[in-house]
C-alpha cells in the first residue's frame, strides 16, 4: 500500500512537471509572437535615415566636445591668471622689508653726498619697478580705520582728528590690484 501511494506520488509529480513546461513553452511561444508583432507594425528605416541618425549623433558628440573643450580652455586660463597674481603677491611680500630698510636709509642723516644719492636713486628705481608690477602703497592718515586694510597699534587722543581715524602710519601697507599683500601699521585716533 505504501508502494502504491509512492507510484501515485511520482506520477502525479511527473504530470505536474510535464504542465508546467507546456506553459512555460506556450508563455515563450506568445513573447516571441508579441515581439514579432511589435517588430512588423515599425516600419524599417531606410539607409539615409540610419546615416542621418549616425550624423546627428556626431555632431551633438562633436558640438558636447567644442562645448567642453572651451570651458576647460577659460577654467585653465583663469587658474593661471589667479596662480600668477599669488606668486607675485608672495614675491613682492618677500621684498617689502628690503623696501622699508631703503626708505629708512633715505631718512638718515649723513654728510655724504654722493652715498645719499645712491640711496635715493636705488630707492627710486626699487618703487618704480613695483610700480610697474601693479603694486601700490595705501594711502590711510586721516582716513576712517578699516581693519581689512590695516593693523592699529596704537592709539592716540587727538581732538582734531574725528574717532576712529587713521592719525599715522608706522608701517606702510601694499596692495596688487585689490588684493592686500602687506598691512599697514597704523595709530588711530579717538578708538
Amino acid at each position: 500500500m505504501a508502494e502504491n501511494q509512492e507510484e501515485k506520488l511520482e506520477e502525479e509529480t511527473r504530470e505536474a512537471d510535464e504542465n508546467t513546461q507546456e506553459a512555460e513553452t506556450d508563455t515563450a511561444a506568445e513573447n516571441e509572437e508579441a515581439e514579432q508583432k511589435k517588430a512588423d507594425e515599425q516600419p524599417e528605416q531606410t539607409e539615409e535615415e540610419k546615416l542621418r541618425a549616425e550624423l546627428d549623433a556626431a555632431n551633438d558628440k562633436y558640438l558636447r566636445l567644442m562645448a567642453e573643450y572651451d570651458n576647460f580652455r577659460k577654467r585653465s586660463a583663469k587658474e593661471r591668471m589667479e596662480l600668477s597674481a599669488s606668486v607675485k603677491g608672495d614675491t613682492v611680500s618677500e621684498i617689502l622689508p628690503l623696501f622699508d630698510n631703503f626708505e629708512r636709509a633715505l631718512a638718515a642723516e649723513t654728510e655724504d653726498l654722493a652715498y645719499k644719492q645712491g640711496v635715493e636713486m636705488i630707492f627710486k628705481q626699487f618703487g618704480d619697478m613695483l610700480t610697474k608690477l601693479g603694486v601700490k602703497p595705501m594711502d590711510l592718515v586721516g582716513k576712517e580705520f578699516d581693519p581689512n586694510t590695516a593693523m592699529a597699534v596704537s592709539s592716540v587722543e587727538d581732538d582734531s582728528l574725528g574717532d576712529n581715524v587713521v592719525a599715522q602710519v608706522l608701517q606702510q601697507g601694499y596692495t596688487l590690484g585689490d588684493k592686500v599683500i602687506r598691512h599697514a601699521m597704523v595709530v588711530v585716533a579717538n578708538p
